[in-house]
């Protein structure tokens, strides 16, 4: 809220936010490296020994009393400096998603409600008590639902599960999806990792931009995180905003972000903050 309110009306393409989800809990990722050691504490491929060695780690609290009271001053911004043909997305899960749709209706306006997508990926523990929660809710609003972005033929295209009966030409081309994305989630062990606790996959956002905005056009995070909307929107040729809170998201950033030469700002407040 340092910056929004300084933003022109109407500024902005694209808005993709993926705010904390009011878990009650403290969020937290801690990095690790294995090194071949036969007297290491873990087994691994072909029972070779590996030692453990732990790089850092990096957490957030996310708990709020009134998620909806922190979250409205937000989306009113948001709808403020879209521009007209614009899009909003807000990822969220379970917890929260139904409490903030009836808030983003009261924003946008129901006829600007398009889609809920829903991102499942399977991963992780089991739940022996109940189904196991592998999903996150994002939905997407408009300004204006006559008159907005949907590049159909941006869209990548994935296998059919049966293509013994679509024909081999519709069997190669493959399939658009659906409101269900089937997506794995940043590897522990993989290049994209940054380290942030709740960073989001690259592919997920990737699918975002290239259908929802125009190269040039602006985009912004204001619950940036890791930076994967600027990576996204950097690599396909459109302009980002991003901003966050967190020293560790800034420097993040930074890192991954370098090969486009992003500009860092600070707003007023929070360099008087930081002068003390």
């Amino acid at each position: 809220m340092d910056v929004l309110p300084g933003l022109p009306a109407a500024s902005v393409n694209l808005i993709y936010i993926d705010p904390p989800f009011n878990t009650g809990r403290r969020q937290k990722r801690t990095r690790l490296r294995t090194v071949r050691d036969d007297g290491g504490d873990r087994t691994g491929f072909k029972g070779g020994r590996y030692r453990t060695i732990r790089l850092g780690s990096k957490s957030f609290d996310d708990s709020f009393d009134d998620f909806l009271a922190f979250l409205e001053p937000r989306l009113v911004e948001s709808h403020r400096i879209l521009a007209q043909d614009g899009s909003f997305f807000l990822h969220l899960d379970c917890r929260e998603v139904h409490y903030a749709k009836v808030l983003l209706d009261a924003v946008f306006g129901r006829e600007c409600f398009m889609n809920e997508i829903i991102w499942a990926y399977d991963y992780g523990a089991r739940s022996k008590n109940k189904w196991s929660p592998k999903h996150d809710n994002i939905l997407w609003y408009v300004k204006d639902p006559s008159d907005y972005v949907f590049n159909y033929d941006e869209i990548d295209r994935i296998p059919y599960m049966a293509p013994g009966l679509v024909g081999p030409e519709k069997a190669r081309r493959g399939k658009t999806p659906t409101d269900t994305w089937w997506h794995t989630i940043v590897s522990p062990q993989g290049r994209e990792r940054t380290g942030y606790p709740t960073q989001k996959p690259l592919g997920v956002v990737e699918r975002i931009v290239k259908v929802h905005s125009r190269p040039g056009d602006v985009l912004m995070d204001f619950f940036a995180g890791s930076g994967t909307l600027g990576e996204a929107a950097a690599l396909h040729g459109r302009d980002f905003i991003l901003v966050d809170s967190s020293p560790s998201a800034v420097r993040i950033m930074r890192r991954r972000l370098a090969f486009a030469s992003p500009e860092i700002v600070r707003p007023r407040r929070s360099r008087k903050r930081s002068s003390r």
